[in-house]
């Protein structure tokens, strides 16, 4: 069974075009992205940082869950929680922030399960883009209108919008 120190070890795995994480068998799943979602992925991360003060987005970061290794498109994590974790390959505990961007190969199903795992390692928000840009935000207890812990965040993604 893999764990996230042997998938960093292997160089046939390094610089791949996928995102990869690992399920409870330790098995690899890989995704390809798409352009798009790259785009969304970007565009949240430049938000989150306009947004919120007191911490830093970011792009795939490795989170534990009891589900192995997920690695959420987007992450926001407070300078305190960066601080105490800089040194990890693989986070212990979920950022503040987990955000998945849907892809036409996720189900519902899949999106409601990472959902549920990264709250049980510890976030404090999940969100969701779906293939249109729209933003769905998510605390431990259900769906929200807009995001607690960023308040001013759009609930559209407009890609062509930001390059007007």
């Amino acid at each position: 069974m893999l764990n996230w120190s042997d998938v960093l070890s292997k160089p046939e795995l390094q610089n791949l075009p996928y995102k990869i994480e690992l399920n409870a068998l330790g098995n690899i799943v890989m995704s390809p992205v798409k352009f798009l979602h790259s785009c969304y992925q970007a565009e949240i991360v430049a938000q989150l940082n306009q947004c919120l003060s007191g911490g830093r987005a970011g792009f795939q970061t490795a989170i534990q869950t009891s589900d192995n290794t997920k690695v959420p498109d987007v992450v926001w994590m407070s300078f305190a929680f960066i601080k105490t974790h800089l040194t990890y390959d693989e986070l212990p505990k979920a950022p503040e922030i987990c955000v998945e961007v849907i892809s036409p190969s996720n189900t519902m199903r899949e999106m409601k399960r990472k959902r549920k795992l990264y709250f049980e390692a510890g976030a404090s928000e999940f969100w969701l883009c779906d293939l249109n840009g729209k933003m769905r935000f998510f605390d431990a207890t259900g769906q929200l209108e807009s995001s607690g812990v960023a308040p001013s965040f759009p609930l559209q993604i407009d890609i062509a919008e930001q390059l007007r």
